[in-house]
């Protein structure tokens, strides 16, 4: 029996986020939050590579930021590091910063409107090369 759809669990993983705008993001990363880009390889060629942002493909997401977890990366010291994801269209990310939030990561949120919105607000992309954290 389907109780819940996707709306439903966007919209409730959203209302437990701090959602940041494009610019906010980027303010963000300049304080010091980690920039994380979850996007396909593919769309991250078609829209552009994030100046200092880390690819973490979203299945491997949670064990590279866990603070916890063995398989973490170096700049998940902490529970209370700030981390910023951002998608193609600012949908993925909610669920995957809400998921972030539910292992610990209290600071986790996205970009309202994704890379989409991140390029509309003029913010800067390249042609890489990205930072990739398999």
């Amino acid at each position: 029996m389907h109780d819940v759809g996707a709306a439903e669990v966007l919209a409730a993983a959203r209302a437990r986020l701090q959602r940041l705008t494009p610019h906010e993001a980027a303010a963000a990363v300049a304080r010091g939050a980690l920039l994380v880009d979850t996007r396909t390889p593919a769309h991250r060629a078609e829209q552009g590579e994030l100046p200092d942002a880390l690819v973490i493909d979203r299945t491997v997401l949670e064990w590279r930021l866990d603070p916890a977890c063995p398989h973490r990366i170096p700049e998940a010291t902490t529970d209370d590091v700030e981390v910023v994801l951002v998608c193609r269209h600012g949908y993925s990310s909610s669920l995957a910063a809400a998921s972030l939030q539910a292992v610990g990561l209290h600071r986790a949120t996205d970009v309202i409107g994704g890379v989409e919105a991140w390029k509309a607000a003029g913010l800067p992309v390249h042609t890489g090369p990205a930072d990739v954290r398999p």
